[in-house]
C-alpha cells in the first residue's frame, strides 16, 4: 500500500484547517509572556492586553483567502498593542506568518504595496518601541528574509505545479501512445490470422470441392486432395498456436520460425496441388533483405494466391520476384475473371487491404487491378530493402 507523503498530506488538506492550526500555534505563542511569570519591574501582563494579542492573531484564519487584508489588519492591531504598551514578544509571529504568505500567494499589485508599505510601517514600529540602531536593523533584516523566503515558497510551487503538470502530458501522451501501440498490434495480428486462415481454409474448400467429383474415377487424385487438406488444416493449426502462445507470452512460441523467401517455393507447390498451375521466377541479383520484409513478401504472395482460389477461376498464375537496387519488386497475376466474379464463399476484401498495409509498413507501395490486355488479376508490391553491413548480398 502507497503512503503520501506529509507534504503531500499537508498541501491536500482543507485550507481552513491548514489556517487553523497555524493560527493556533500562534496563538500557543504568543501566550507565553502572558504565563511566564514577570520580573516586577515590568508592566503586568492583563487579560486585556491578552485580547488585544489576540487581535494579531485571528486574522491569520483568512491568510489564503484575503492574503493582504490579514496583513494590514494584524498589522493595525499590532500598532495598537504598541500604543498601549503591552507586554513584548520574542518575535512578531503574527506578521511573520502574514508576510510571508502575501510574498508566497498573493498577487502581483499586493506584493508590491506590501514592499511599498511594509517598509516604513517597520521602522515606526521600531521608532515607537525601541528606536535603536540595533533594532531597526534587525527588524529590516526580518522583514527581508521572511519576504524573500516567501517568494522562494511561490517559486519552487510554480516549479512543482509546472513539473506535474508536464507529467501528468507526458502521462497521457503514453497512454496514447499505448493505446495507438495496441492498435497497431491487433491490427497486425488480424492481418496475420487472415492470411493464415484464409489460405488454409480456401485450400481445403478447393480440395473439398474437387475430391468428390474424382473420388470414383481417380482415386489417387482424390486421395491426394484429402491429404492435403490435412496437411493444410495442420499447418494452419501449428501457426495459430504460434500465434496464440506469443499473445500468451509463451517462451515456447518464439522457436517456430516466421515465414521466409526460401518458403515460397513451398507455398507454390501447395497451391499447385489444387490443380493451378502456378510458376515461380526470380530475375535480378538477390540481396538478404530483413526477416520482417521477407515475412511481408511471403505473406503478399500467399495472400494474393488465396485469392486467386477464391475468386479468380483461373487456370494458371505467374508470381515474379525482381531484385532492382535498394528494393524488390512483386507481382502476382492470373488469367482468370478477375475479383468481379467470387466463388460461393465470397470474401471480406480484407485480404487486399492487409497487403496495401503490410507494404505501407515497409515505406513501400502496392496495386491491384485487371492483368495485361485487361484479362486476369494483377497484384503487385514495391518494397524498399534495406541492407545490413553483414548481410550477403548476391545470394
Amino acid at each position: 500500500m502507497l503512503r503520501r507523503a506529509p507534504g503531500r498530506r499537508l498541501s491536500g488538506a482543507s485550507p481552513w484547517l491548514v489556517d487553523a492550526v497555524i493560527t493556533a500555534v500562534v496563538q500557543a505563542a504568543v501566550t507565553i509572556p502572558f504565563i511566564v511569570p514577570r520580573p516586577a519591574d515590568l508592566p503586568p501582563a492583563t487579560w486585556p492586553m491578552y485580547g488585544l494579542t489576540s487581535l494579531q492573531v485571528l486574522p491569520l484564519l483568512w491568510r489564503t483567502r484575503a492574503p493582504l487584508t490579514s496583513l494590514l489588519v494584524i498589522t493595525a492591531a499590532g500598532f495598537g498593542y504598541l500604543i498601549v504598551d503591552g507586554p513584548g514578544q520574542p518575535l512578531p509571529y503574527s506578521p511573520i506568518v502574514a508576510i510571508f504568505t502575501v510574498a508566497a500567494q498573493a498577487g502581483l499589485w499586493q506584493r508590491r504595496v506590501t514592499i511599498v508599505l511594509g517598509l516604513p510601517l517597520v521602522a515606526l514600529g521600531v521608532a515607537l518601541r525601541d528606536n535603536t540602531a540595533r533594532e531597526h536593523l534587525f527588524a529590516f533584516f526580518l522583514f527581508s528574509m521572511v519576504y524573500l523566503l516567501g517568494v522562494l515558497a511561490r517559486t519552487r510551487q510554480a516549479y512543482t505545479e509546472a513539473v506535474e503538470a508536464r507529467a501528468a502530458e507526458l502521462e497521457r501522451a503514453r497512454v496514447v501512445e499505448a493505446e495507438r501501440a495496441a492498435e497497431r498490434e491487433r491490427a497486425r495480428i488480424a492481418r496475420e490470422m487472415h492470411d493464415i486462415l484464409s489460405h488454409a481454409v480456401s485450400l481445403m474448400i478447393v480440395q473439398a470441392e474437387a475430391g468428390p467429383l474424382v473420388v470414383r474415377s481417380d482415386p489417387d487424385r482424390a486421395e491426394a486432395a484429402f491429404d492435403a487438406i490435412s496437411e493444410a488444416g495442420r499447418d494452419a493449426m501449428t501457426q495459430l498456436r504460434r500465434m496464440l502462445g506469443v499473445l500468451k507470452d509463451d517462451p515456447e512460441a518464439g522457436r517456430s520460425p516466421q515465414p521466409t523467401l526460401a518458403g515460397l517455393g513451398a507455398l507454390v507447390d501447395e497451391v499447385r496441388r489444387t490443380g493451378l498451375e502456378v510458376s515461380l521466377m526470380v530475375s535480378g541479383e538477390p540481396q538478404e533483405p530483413a526477416s520482417d520484409v521477407q515475412v511481408t513478401v511471403y505473406r503478399v504472395v500467399q495472400e494474393a494466391l488465396t485469392n486467386v482460389l477464391k475468386h479468380a477461376d483461373a487456370r494458371s498464375v505467374a508470381v515474379r520476384l525482381v531484385w532492382e537496387p535498394g528494393a524488390l519488386a512483386v507481382t502476382v497475376e492470373n488469367d482468370g475473371a478477375g475479383v468481379a466474379v467470387p466463388r460461393p464463399y465470397g470474401g471480406s476484401g480484407r485480404g487486399l487491404i492487409g497487403i496495401r498495409e503490410r507494404a505501407a509498413a515497409h515505406g513501400g507501395t502496392a496495386a491491384s487491378g485487371p492483368g495485361a490486355h485487361g484479362r486476369g488479376f494483377r497484384v503487385a508490391v514495391r518494397l524498399p530493402l534495406m541492407i545490413s553491413s553483414g548481410a550477403e548480398v548476391g545470394k
